[in-house]
């Protein structure tokens, strides 16, 4: 089943389906800056799990690196989602679809962390193995 979801004023709308393949917290410069927040939090989706359903036309990328590719609405300025192509997925930002509990599992570049966050979840320096990155894991 679909979960709707939509940019801050609601020119751009979107679907997500299927499962997440990790939710959790992104401690990076880049992610924090963008977010304007010491945190941000990510859920990421096989890339063809997010459908825009409308005002396509209206969503705007920036592309820092290679790596991420964020989308946000011409309109208002609001966050939709990131693209990562190289993992082939999508990172969608979770308050924007109502329908889908953020259900953290993990912390990642814990290493730029500028709040500590003490929840009981693994702190990875980077990233995961699995995603490519070190496995390394910090203390809360």
């Amino acid at each position: 089943m679909a979960e709707r979801g939509a940019c801050f004023c609601g020119a751009v709308e979107f679907e997500v389906s299927g499962e997440a393949q990790a939710m959790g917290y992104c401690h990076c410069n880049d992610c924090t800056t963008w977010a304007g927040a010491p945190i941000n939090a990510f859920s990421l989706w096989p890339a063809d799990s997010v459908t825009v359903t409308k005002g396509a036309e209206n969503i705007g990328t920036f592309a820092k690196t290679e790596n991420s590719h964020r989308k946000f609405c011409k309109t208002c300025g609001g966050h939709i989602f990131t693209a990562h192509p190289g993992l082939n997925m999508a990172d969608v930002y979770l308050n924007t679809v109502p329908g889908i509990e953020h259900t953290p599992s993990l912390h990642v570049y814990y290493s730029e962390k500028t709040v500590s966050m003490k929840d009981g979840l693994p702190k990875f320096k980077d990233m995961p193995a699995d995603f490519g990155g070190s496995g390394e894991t910090l203390p809360e």
